[in-house]
This record gives C-alpha cells, sequence and structure tokens, in this order.
C-alpha cells in the first residue's frame, strides 16, 4: 500500500515556521507578553489544525484500506494515535 500524498502541506507547514519566526521576533524585540501569547495561541492552533488534517487522511486512506483487506493493524495503530493525543 502506497502512503498518501501530504505534499500539499508544506505550505502549510512553511506558513507554521514563519509563524514560529515571528514569535521568536517578538520575543527577540521584547514585545508585550501577551501579544507573544497571542501568536503562540495561533501557531498551536494552526499545528492542531494540521495535525486534524493529517489524522482524516490516514483514517480516509491508510486505515480505511487496511480494513477493506482484513487488516486490523492500522486500527490498534489509531487507538494508539489517540491515545497520545489524549494525555
Amino acid at each position: 500500500m502506497k502512503n498518501p500524498d501530504h505534499s500539499a502541506e508544506i505550505k502549510r507547514i512553511n506558513r507554521i515556521i514563519g509563524q514560529l519566526e515571528g514569535v521568536k521576533n517578538m520575543i527577540v524585540e521584547n514585545a508585550y507578553c501577551p501579544e507573544i501569547l497571542i501568536q503562540t495561541k495561533a501557531v498551536s492552533s494552526a499545528i492542531k489544525s494540521l495535525e486534524v488534517t493529517m489524522l482524516e487522511r490516514h483514517v480516509q486512506h491508510c486505515v480505511k484500506n487496511s480494513v477493506k483487506n482484513g487488516n486490523g493493524d492500522k486500527l490498534d495503530e489509531l487507538v494508539g494515535i489517540f491515545k497520545t493525543r489524549i494525555k
């Protein structure tokens, strides 16, 4: 089974990297704490959105194909993913 193509997420990741660089610059420039926190929340939200997209693609492609082929390994893997996210 071939892994799904995630190359469309590169643009999104580059945007997140830019946001992190912005936070770094704000810290270097001694910006006001609440302004920095607003930007770190934006970075956190962007990463969570990326994770949701990756998880959806994993379920729709990898898990779905695995179950369709009678292999439940991906279901166990999925449970493991959820366990690490709930902590």
